[in-house]
């Protein structure tokens, strides 16, 4: 009769599938990343551009500036009549930001959030994202493989084919290693 695994040999492969799939996860996560970062800083002034934002930023850009010189002029005025009247020795600065309307850092982040929806679609048809979810779904594979066998050497034989396929052997052949001379 088969010997059925304890939940600390099953515990124990689980880990083990993590331990030797989640480095070649991130990695390939890392990759994908770094690509939709490039990949996204470039989109953002074509799409800015193929949809007429451009000339809208461009608006906004003068006008922030314009805004900004405005303001602080506004708060060196109210700053130093506060400071200079002896009278207004009661008066207390307290002029401060309120930004509470659309500005060109709005639409900045928007433009900048579709074009990383448009980079994440093309990403999944790229090679880095087919990997990256080649990789998590023998991931998910060899879990439920884990949960679903009935044996230990079974599971060992099943892993290992599934391993296999990306380059990792589940059994290590030991016999290959030196020996460490002990002095």
């Amino acid at each position: 009769m088969p010997k059925t695994m304890t939940k600390y040999q099953l515990d124990h492969f689980k880990e083990k599938v993590r331990r030797n799939f989640d480095p070649l996860i991130e990695e390939q996560e890392l990759l994908v990343k770094q690509y939709r970062a490039e990949a996204t800083e470039k989109i953002v002034s074509k799409l800015a551009k193929k949809m007429g934002a451009d000339k809208i930023l461009a608006d906004f850009k003068k006008a922030e500036e314009q805004l900004e010189a405005v303001r602080e002029k506004a708060r060196t005025f109210f700053k130093k009549k506060q400071q200079q009247d002896p009278t207004n020795k009661g008066l207390i600065y307290n002029m401060r930001e309120r930004d509470e309307r659309i500005s060109l850092k709005d639409c900045k982040e928007q433009l900048t959030d579709w074009a990383r929806d448009l980079v994440d679609r093309e990403i999944r048809r790229r090679p880095e994202g087919l990997k990256l979810k080649q990789l998590e779904e023998l991931k998910r594979h060899s879990i439920d493989v884990v949960m679903e066998s009935g044996t230990p050497q079974e599971l060992i034989k099943l892993l290992d084919d599934t391993t296999k396929k990306i380059g990792i052997a589940w059994v290590v052949d030991t016999s290959k290693i030196k020996q460490i001379a002990q002095n």
